[in-house]
């Protein structure tokens, strides 16, 4: 839907810009180098007014990221009112992406890192997928013993996401799957990978594949729990998914998407198990 105010930006220590205001240094490495970090959190506004959905949840991981990368420490309280500063702002209506986003600061001339949260409209839908699965060139614990890899930590170097994605589009699919070279299934570009099958809920190892901890997939897993359903951490390869029950893409953005099909090949789809885990996770339930 169309707004007076389509995007919303936000400055830690400034506020809400106005459009045309200077945002960041041409030296800045966030900038330059992709040295920072972010995360995404889900932002709606309904007759009930406007929320931000696990922000805690999101800004505690924000922190770790930071943490791992040995930035300044966020400040999860002022962040949290930055972002709500930001999401009250922004005019829209239905559902809206809230980017949070941590720089290094100057590299030739000292400055300040940076803190910017950005809102702006996304579609609310999640369409089934077809995915293409392809290869990170690395064996599924090739993060074990090396931490400078910044395995599970959400860094503003999306460049090879992005370039997966486009991959993908250019075979046909509507997003991709990464696999290790030892030929085993890790996450989407940017989504957690869940897999049902034997009336059990399986997702991919993060401890050291790399993978980051998925905010949206720890709040199935705790519904899950409550339902008396575990949600299991292990390696899969491609080939198991022909035998599952459903399977899904899940995000905090676009929220829980069954993958139909996988490299041209057909995947069961499940209608009721996708209902319910898109409940769980706090989107409207999916079309059946």
């Amino acid at each position: 839907m169309e707004t007076s105010i389509p995007r919303v930006v936000a400055v830690l220590g400034r506020g809400v810009l106005t459009p045309g205001s200077p945002l960041v240094p041409a030296d800045d490495l966030g900038f330059t180098r992709g040295d920072g970090c972010f995360d995404a959190l889900r932002v709606v506004r309904d007759a009930e007014g406007v929320r931000v959905d696990h922000a805690t949840r999101h800004l505690e991981r924000f922190a770790r990221s930071a943490a791992a990368m040995g930035l300044p420490p966020i400040d999860v309280a002022a962040w949290t009112g930055l972002v709500h500063e930001a999401a009250e702002a922004w005019e829209g209506e239905g559902e809206a992406v809230c980017k949070v986003i941590w720089t290094r600061g100057g590299e030739f001339v000292a400055s300040d890192p940076v803190g910017v949260a950005l809102v702006a409209p996304v579609p609310g839908s999640c369409v089934p997928l077809r995915v293409a699965a392809l290869t990170t060139g690395r064996r599924a614990d090739a993060f074990r013993d090396a931490p400078w890899l910044l395995g599970g930590v959400k860094t503003i170097s999306y460049a090879t996401n992005a370039a997966a994605k486009r991959e993908a589009a250019r075979r046909g699919a509507d997003d991709a799957v990464f696999v290790s070279s030892d030929g085993y299934l890790l996450e989407g570009p940017t989504s957690a990978l869940v897999v049902a099958r034997h009336g059990l809920l399986d997702t991919t190892p993060t401890a050291h594949t790399g993978i980051l901890p998925s905010v949206t997939l720890a709040v199935i897993a705790e519904h899950a729990a409550a339902a008396g359903r575990e949600v299991r951490e292990r390696l899969m390869k491609p080939e198991e998914l022909g035998l599952a029950t459903g399977v899904w893409l899940v995000s905090a953005i676009r929220g829980v998407c069954p993958v139909v099909e996988l490299d041209g090949r057909p995947l069961p789809f499940n209608p009721r198990i996708t209902r319910t885990l898109a409940r769980w996770a706090g989107f409207a339930p999916a079309e059946g």
